[in-house]
């Protein structure tokens, strides 16, 4: 044979398609506290997509393609009245929950959001309930939802613990594509075979570059990347269910495949088998809805803001300790352009609350930032600085701290308090304390878009565990309808 010509026999999938598949198809979740975090994780996540809906930039890419389309059981996106393909259903779910950067978050050699894969599971969860109930079937669970959330946590989680996609310019909506797809093909009826065919077509889209996401380029795409991925997976799915081939060596093939395209060559390293792990021990965002990197240094300045508000301009500097991460991804100087450019800056989301005793989405808008110059003016006086403990405890399995440490120091010598905090409230090791505030949020949320009696219901109904998992997911899909 001509050493020119390749030997094409095809090859078994690769291990890291082959181990989704089997934790998708065989991995029975026997945690309580799984169950209990995936319920409020759902609350929160929900609650975000509502709020996100007070927001024109968000809306008006919500809804069909063509206006007046009628979707025969179309899934519904919840606080809005419309019902969609699934596809499109995922893409507008992703986008409303992920809009304003207030849903939860998973740090690691890749960071992340684990809650944008509920654009995919709600979609087809309620597509695929109203379905069946059509034909005399029964439909899905709420129980089922919370089941695909915790796999898909923990598909993109334990991927993302030892493999950084940032380093090589990639986004990690990559990660919400491969865990999307993987539930929801299990959700189609999919067998371990077409689970490995769908996971394969999800590697084979590569990644869509990080530039969005950084200066001198952050802008909105980074609030909409995430339904994009969530749709994509459920189309994904729907061609591998149509009989569509998957490719088994997407990752490994030599000069083609995705660890030579796209990873330095180098393979997935993993540190433990999928389980339970990355929702048990996921982060919520609480307190404010920014980049989470910066939430204990907003935390601080809202400590401190009492003892520096009426002391603004006499303010000689402004001292953050902080870790590697954030200073890689969100210390940033200059001109900040436009609201997604500020929710990723450490600066602008300590500056506010130490200015203004509090950081909502508001405070991003363009109007806020041009009629308040005292938070560039601060901003100016910033040092930031790495500690090598925060930056070696963010990293620590048994910690993943993501500390801050923040002094205001003035012109006549005097400094503040130095507050340093190493766990956010949305942190597991702060649960007690952070789900009765998480709580209020869903609730605060909820009343921004229903009647305060329908709010109650829901909230009624998101509190039971055991009456929630019960609902049909059609049944609590009607309940999100204005």
């Amino acid at each position: 044979m001509s050493a020119n010509v390749e030997l094409n026999n095809r090859p078994d999938p690769d291990q890291v398609l082959v181990d989704i598949a089997n934790y998708v198809c065989d991995y029975e979740i026997d945690s309580t506290e799984a169950y209990d975090t995936a319920r409020n994780c759902l609350m929160d996540t929900l609650g975000c997509g509502l709020l996100a809906l007070r927001f024109p930039e968000c809306t008006k890419l919500l809804g069909p393609l063509a206006e007046g389309t009628i979707v025969p059981n179309g899934a519904r996106v919840p606080g809005t009245q419309f019902r969609l393909d699934p596809v499109k259903a995922a893409w507008d779910i992703g986008c409303i929950v992920r809009w304003l950067d207030y849903n939860d978050t998973w740090l690691a050699a890749e960071w992340g959001h684990p809650s944008d894969n509920l654009g995919a599971i709600l979609a087809i969860a309620d597509y695929l309930s109203q379905q069946n109930i059509a034909v005399g079937k029964a439909p899905l669970t709420m129980r089922d939802v919370l089941t695909a959330m915790i796999k898909a946590h923990e598909i993109q989680g334990v991927i993302a613990l030892e493999n950084s996609f940032n380093r090589v310019g990639l986004c990690h909506v990559l990660l919400v594509r491969v865990a999307s797809t993987a539930v929801a093909t299990k959700m189609m009826g999919g067998s371990r075979e077409q689970i490995i065919d769908a996971l394969s077509q999800a590697w084979l889209d590569g990644s869509s570059l990080r530039t969005y996401r950084h200066s001198p380029n952050a802008g909105p795409r980074k609030s909409w990347a995430a339904g994009d991925a969530t749709s994509r997976a459920v189309r994904l799915a729907d061609f591998t269910m149509r009989g569509e081939i998957g490719y088994p060596s997407v990752l490994s093939a030599p000069t083609w495949g995705f660890y030579d395209v796209s990873f330095k060559g180098k393979e997935f390293e993993f540190t433990r088998p999928y389980g339970n792990y990355v929702m048990e021990n996921i982060l919520f965002k609480i307190s404010f809805p920014a980049e989470f990197h910066s939430q204990t240094a907003a935390e601080a300045a809202v400590r401190l803001h009492p003892q520096v508000k009426d002391r603004l301009h006499d303010i000689e500097k402004i001292v953050i300790h902080t870790h590697e991460s954030a200073i890689r991804i969100i210390s940033k100087s200059g001109p900040l352009n436009n609201p997604a450019d500020r929710d990723h800056c450490l600066q602008y989301m300590t500056a506010v609350p130490l200015a203004f005793g509090n950081l909502v989405a508001e405070h991003y808008e363009d109007s806020f930032h041009e009629a308040n110059p005292i938070i560039d003016e601060l901003r100016e006086k910033m040092e930031i600085h790495e500690n090598p403990t925060y930056t070696k405890e963010y990293l620590e399995p048994e910690k993943r701290s993501i500390a801050n440490a923040l002094q205001v120091y003035f012109k006549d010598g005097s400094c503040s308090d130095k507050i340093e905090i190493n766990y956010p409230v949305g942190h597991r090791r702060r649960r007690e304390e952070g789900i009765p505030l998480l709580e209020d949020k869903f609730k605060a949320n909820l009343a921004t878009r229903f009647p305060a009696k329908r709010c109650k219901e829901i909230f009624a109904l998101c509190k039971d565990q055991a009456k929630l998992e019960a609902t049909p997911v059609n049944e609590f899909m009607d309940m999100l309808v204005i």
